[in-house]
């Protein structure tokens, strides 16, 4: 494991949106400024390493809101999406591969 600080909240340990109260704790690092993640990892393509799902105010559903995905192994980009991690117009991450843009060989 390793432990990253938290892209989501950039940091600094409450909500960067203030939805529930400007003082709330964030919702992916629970207030530690810091996630962990299981190497090897790459940047999370749906999100584009934000780790805010797309359009909206929440973690991205791909990679948990914190902005890396955990890639292992021999990879390729996927077909079905062309590496961006969602091929649709509603915001949803592709099924091929599961929002990563590549998919094992």
């Amino acid at each position: 494991m390793e432990t990253i600080s938290c892209v989501f909240c950039k940091g600094k340990g409450v909500d960067p949106f203030g939805v529930l109260s400007p003082l709330a704790i964030c919702q992916v690092c629970g207030g530690r400024k810091k996630v962990t993640v299981t190497p090897p990892t790459k940047k999370c393509v749906f999100c584009k390493g934000t780790g805010v799902h797309p359009a909206r105010r929440l973690p991205c559903i791909v990679c948990a809101g914190k902005g890396a995905v955990t890639v292992a192994g021999s990879t390729q980009v996927c077909p079905e999406c062309s590496g961006t991690g969602s091929p649709y117009e509603n915001g949803l991450p592709c099924l091929s591969c599961d929002g990563r843009g590549v998919i094992k060989k």
